[in-house]
């Protein structure tokens, strides 16, 4: 067996670079990823054992919208270290002006999770969570999305 050492990274392709590099380069750096390169068209962030890159899409996409539940991707989600941490990004964004589709709270999906949600300025869907302890993988958690991927 294999075991996975954590995700390496995630890029994310957007219509309005501009504005999701402006909105990137608030966030991911108050959540201790480092700006490593940064170009015309790409710009890509380090981190927490972890990367995110965000980079223009071809020219016959500009001005098109995210659509969360077509194919491909649903969302991502950074882990945060504590719930303190997930209200600081909430407050964060909310400075930000960000979209936030769901302000810091309880979600079921494991004993203890606490997120918070947003949209990038694409409508890419971004969440910070904290999970306590082993999260599912604990002896006596279960895992619960009770349909919570719909909001």
């Amino acid at each position: 067996m294999i075991e996975v050492n954590g995700m390496a990274h995630v890029i994310l392709t957007v219509s309005q670079f501009e504005a999701a590099r402006a909105f990137y380069s608030r966030l991911m750096p108050a959540m201790g990823l480092e700006q490593v390169y940064e170009s015309e068209k790409f710009t890509y962030f380090v981190g927490g054992r972890t990367a995110v890159g965000i980079q223009q899409c071809d020219p016959e996409y500009d001005g098109e919208r995210f659509v969360q539940g077509r194919v491909g991707l649903h969302h991502i989600c950074l882990r945060a270290r504590s719930r303190e941490d997930v209200d600081k990004v909430g407050a964060l964004l909310e400075e930000m002006g960000a979209h936030i589709v769901s302000p810091p709270q309880e979600g079921t999906w494991a004993p203890g999770y606490y997120y918070v949600l947003c949209e990038d300025p694409d409508g890419i869907r971004v969440e910070v969570n904290y999970v306590p302890g082993q999260g599912v993988l604990a002896e006596d958690a279960s895992f619960n999305p009770s349909g919570d991927y719909d909001t």
